[in-house]
C-alpha cells in the first residue's frame, strides 16, 4: 500500500476484524480498490462456513 508515493511497512498496514470469525486481517493489494467494502478475511468466511477448532464440538 502506498501513501503519498511511499511504501508502507507490513506492520503499519490497516487492519480490520472479520465479521464471521472475529480474527484480525490486514490490507492486501487485491483489495486496494474496495478496502472499504471488505468485511471478511477469506472466501470461506464470506460464504458463511463455520470454523471448527480441534477439541470443540458444535
Amino acid at each position: 500500500m502506498r501513501r503519498d508515493g511511499k511504501s508502507v511497512a507490513k506492520q503499519n498496514l490497516p487492519q480490520k476484524i472479520c465479521l464471521r470469525c472475529g480474527r484480525p486481517f490486514s490490507w492486501r493489494k487485491k483489495w486496494e480498490r474496495d478496502w472499504d467494502e471488505v468485511k471478511y478475511c477469506s472466501d470461506a468466511c464470506r460464504r458463511g462456513k463455520l470454523f471448527v477448532q480441534k477439541g470443540l464440538k458444535t
